[in-house]
């Protein structure tokens, strides 16, 4: 058994979720309100480092954790270079490329928080795992339709090598063993994976790119359109990207994301709100059957990932429509923080290599 304790560290726009961890399970457990510094308007991400690291180190304070037996700190993975799978120890370049303001978003903060408070900690370590950049990709799978358009890699990682890991410890394989088609529902995007003997040799990009609709994302849309869209005049180019990439989606089409909302509106018999979540679980099921051309058919299980699939009525609309493809196995409580959690435990436990960030 281990003694010593692991904290880890996930920012999201509007708050910041710590979680310590004993063993495989948490002992505390906290969503920390985040609000902008002085109520400034535009404020960049960076300026919450301190902020939001000052109300960590508090709420830990208050609630008797010592930080002395904390042994790892692990932070939620940022918009940095493309990298391999698997836990990096944060470096000096680590830091630079989270800093790097070009595409900068709160997950970025993860790593230079977990940073910090390591150095606060004799012999504690910070670690990043598995962030949203992994990148496995076979070289056939980037080509685009164009030389100036390459397809990128950028998908729930952590997920979906979590939830891999977890379903070949429940059928006694390992995850590099196995031919997987893994989809995860996020609260944000959508990302489905051809996973290939542990390496996500396909996936579409499921931040600003492509791939089914989702809850607040537009996924795939026709370019033509877009194009009279961007210089119609209409939208400035902020007001365009916040439109498709967090205002699409469900939220687009329904005016919510919130899917207890929509279930209800579809009890009460809101045709519209049906139509539109059958239409999310159709892409999905079809982005799901281009995963297994890309895996050649040679199948062991689809696993469905993330809380939307506590949805009986959205998983049934996927699942009748891939259930010929092969095995499929319903994952809806799968947590990041767990997911991180892991991966620390991994490492206390000399299960998993420590990458170095070059």
């Amino acid at each position: 058994m281990l003694t010593k304790k692991i904290l880890v560290i996930y920012p999201q726009v509007y708050d910041t979720k710590i979680a310590v961890y004993q063993n495989n399970s948490w002992v505390f457990f906290k969503t920390i309100r985040f609000e902008a510094l002085h109520g400034a308007e535009g404020q960049v991400v960076l300026d919450q480092e301190v902020p939001r690291t000052d109300q960590i180190l508090r709420e830990l304070k208050d609630n008797d954790i010592e930080l002395n037996d904390i042994e790892v700190v692990i932070g939620r993975g940022g918009l940095v270079k493309p990298i391999a799978s698997g836990v990096f120890e944060i470096n000096e370049k680590l830091k630079q490329d989270l800093k790097q303001g070009a595409k900068m978003h709160e997950t970025n903060l993860g790593g230079l928080i977990a940073d910090r408070i390591a150095a606060m900690i004799p012999d504690a370590k910070a670690y990043l795992a598995d962030p949203v950049v992994v990148d496995e990709m076979d070289d056939i799978a980037r080509v685009s339709g164009h030389p100036l358009f390459e397809r990128k890699s950028i998908f729930h990682a952590l997920n979906h090598k979590f939830a891999g890991r977890n379903y070949a410890k429940s059928i006694n394989k390992q995850y590099d063993d196995l031919n997987l088609i893994i989809a995860h529902v996020g609260e944000g995007g959508i990302s489905v994976g051809a996973h290939r003997k542990g390496k996500v040799v396909d996936v579409n990009q499921a931040y600003d790119g492509e791939g089914p609709f989702s809850c607040t994302r537009s996924g795939n849309i026709p370019y033509g359109d877009l194009i009279e869209v961007c210089y119609s005049g209409k939208y400035e180019q902020a007001e365009l990207r916040k439109m498709l990439v967090h205002q699409g989606g469900l939220m687009a089409h329904l005016g919510t994301s919130n899917m207890t909302l929509i279930e209800t509106r579809i009890k009460e018999g809101d045709e519209k709100a049906s139509f539109i979540l059958e239409a999310m679980a159709y892409q999905l099921a079809k982005e799901i059957g281009a995963m297994y051309i890309a895996i050649e058919g040679q199948l062991d299980s689809i696993i469905l990932s993330g809380n939307m699939f506590q949805s009986k009525f959205f998983t049934d609309q996927v699942k009748h429509r891939i259930l010929k493809l092969g095995n499929v196995v319903i994952s809806p409580f799968v947590t990041d923080m767990d997911a991180l959690a892991d991966n620390a435990m991994m490492i206390m436990k000399d299960e998993a290599r420590i990458l170095v960030y070059e």
